[in-house]
């Protein structure tokens, strides 16, 4: 059996969290069209009869403004160490630019097998771009392997896999078979809410709110659960709560919804918002919110 951990990494919004849902045929990792979705560093365990591989999301790479960001860094730098590959996905219809080759130099310290990952070909009408964008990246790097993907589809998924059990060792489970992650079913369930937000508002909002829950309880056939929403400026509460709690009570039922199908069993979510101003650069306030900075 091929047993091994495998990282992705990437700028922001290039599909890594996408990829991940998709290699482990279900919905564990949140995404949505804004940058810096993924703020956590999350396990999806793939398992099948020949390999057991436990791929790595990571916060996309970028420039912080606050502790926060640092700190979101700092943890993907930590899951280039002592993993057997590297996935460094790219966004190809939007071309290799300066956040890639940042990262790429920082990749080049590892010494694991690193495949590029030509992310979102289904963008790109023209194939002779896509063969123009491998040769644009195919030097920069010894790569173990260049693959053009789609993260929005399977049908790339079972090659992938293949691909990537030629690179590990033989082993045993290091999880067992009814193990999908390493996060709380509560962290899921707030990305949740989280991911609705991300959905249905704009601008500075998805980078300034965090959710956590607060109180859960599980009975045989539902689930009670309260989402706390924080938001670092009043004006912001404000919006994400809405005219008379219109957009609050929707994005409470879009939630409901994914967790119902998570769960399979009905759910009672309340929701409610909070103002801690500044949270991102108070760790006292990210570290209780689940931003841990511990191994």
């Amino acid at each position: 059996m091929k047993v091994g951990f495998v990282s992705l990494v990437g700028r922001p919004n290039v599909g890594k969290s996408t990829l991940l849902n998709q290699i482990l045929g279900f919905k564990l990792a949140i995404t949505s069209n804004v940058s810096g979705t993924t703020r956590n560093i999350i396990q999806g365990i793939y398992q099948d009869d020949d390999s057991q591989i436990i791929f790595i999301d990571t916060p996309g790479i970028h420039k912080p403004v606050h502790k926060l960001g640092n700190l979101m860094n700092h943890k993907t730098y930590q899951q280039l160490d002592n993993v057997d590959v590297i996935l460094f996905l790219v966004d190809v219809s939007k071309g290799f630019g300066k956040g890639d080759q940042f990262i790429l130099d920082r990749i080049k310290d590892c010494c694991v097998p690193v495949f590029l990952l030509l992310n979102k070909i289904d963008k790109v009408q023209d194939k002779t771009k896509l063969l123009a964008s491998i040769d644009q990246v195919k030097d920069l790097y010894s790569f173990a392997e260049i693959i053009p993907i789609s993260s929005i589809s399977n049908r790339d998924i079972p090659s992938l896999i293949s691909c990537i059990c030629k690179y590990l060792d033989d082993g045993v489970r290091i999880y067992s078979e009814d193990e999908m992650t390493n996060v709380s079913v509560r962290f899921i369930l707030a990305e949740f809410v989280r991911e609705k937000i991300l959905e249905l508002t704009h601008d500075e909002i998805p980078h300034s709110v965090a959710c956590y829950v607060e109180n859960y309880e599980e009975k045989k056939n539902c689930v009670y659960l309260q989402v706390l929403i924080v938001v670092d400026r009043d004006n912001l509460k404000k919006i994400i709560i809405g005219k008379n709690g219109s957009l609050l009570k929707e994005i409470g039922s879009r939630a409901r919804y994914d967790m119902e199908k998570f769960l399979g069993k009905k759910v009672f979510l309340e929701t409610y918002v909070k103002t801690l101003k500044n949270w991102r650069d108070q760790e006292k306030y990210f570290l209780e919110l689940g931003f841990s900075d511990e191994e």
